[in-house]
């Protein structure tokens, strides 16, 4: 996953636009302190979350929320490049990498 644009940093707010590349998955992780809301662009991503054990499937136009400290995972679908619109705050970034459970 690379970002490809920053729209807006700060202490407590990130802006960014994300690509996956075909069939990439990000690793697991959580955040302590920020909420990821992601907004899907293009291609086809498949968001995982544990504690629940749930899956998003997001096409563009439509978004997911990551709750603070949920452990999850985002994922390419597509033989092509998958792009997205990634806010998180507020609070301080963090990316604690979990292994698969």
């Amino acid at each position: 996953m690379r970002e490809t644009e920053v729209l807006a940093k700060t202490d407590n707010l990130r802006v960014r636009i994300m690509a996956l590349e075909p069939r990439e998955a990000a690793d697991w992780h959580y955040h302590t302190q920020v909420t990821d809301d992601i907004f899907c662009l293009t291609g086809t991503i498949l968001v995982r979350m544990q504690n629940p054990d749930e899956e998003v499937r997001l096409s563009p136009g439509q978004r997911c929320q990551i709750k603070v400290g949920r452990v999850h995972q985002l994922e390419n679908l597509e033989n092509d490049e998958a792009t997205y619109l990634l806010v998180q705050g507020i609070g301080r970034y963090d990316f604690n990498a979990v292994s698969k459970k």
